[in-house]
């Protein structure tokens, strides 16, 4: 059997945004903001179309946006759909144990670290209140040295703000 042809990346973009369309993010802001910066981080770091795909479900499951029967079920390429997988925090699991698998699944670090360069965005964090940013900042930044990630140069921070 032949698989389904995985859906082109403008439709996979229009379905995250009606999947995402009532959600925002902790200022307040439109969540698809989110998915369309992560995208754009993806394709600015060098990915591919399975790996933008990725970026723009990479919270669908994780926020009941969609199912995992959907995504099972999705034109996606197998690929994409481990790499969203992989993202998918899982209630109690350990930040080493979202990391290891991160780290296992080819294709989902470059996805991540879109994902961190937009989430530690100082524009972002500014606007929210102090322990809350403080408590993301230590957050973000733990995760990217379980990643082995550096620090994104203050630049993208402050303009990779959409």
């Amino acid at each position: 059997m032949i698989p389904p042809t995985p859906l082109p990346l403008p439709e996979v973009e229009a379905l995250a945004r009606t999947a995402h369309a009532a959600q925002t993010d902790k200022a307040g802001r439109p969540y698809t903001e989110h998915l369309q910066a992560v995208a754009h981080g993806v394709a600015t770091r060098g990915g591919d179309e399975e790996q933008i795909a990725a970026a723009w479900l990479h919270d669908a499951i994780e926020d009941d946006a969609l199912t995992g029967k959907w995504l099972a079920d999705a034109p996606l390429t197998s690929r994409t759909k481990a790499i969203v997988l992989a993202l998918t925090k899982r209630p109690g699991e350990s930040p080493e144990a979202y990391a290891a698998r991160i780290l296992a699944t080819p294709g989902a670090l470059l996805v991540k670290q879109s994902d961190l360069a937009h989430n530690a965005n100082p524009t972002r964090l500014a606007v929210l209140d102090e322990p809350t940013r403080t408590r993301l900042t230590r957050k973000y930044a733990h995760m990217r040295n379980l990643l082995g990630l550096p620090d994104e140069p203050a630049a993208e921070k402050v303009t990779d703000n959409r």
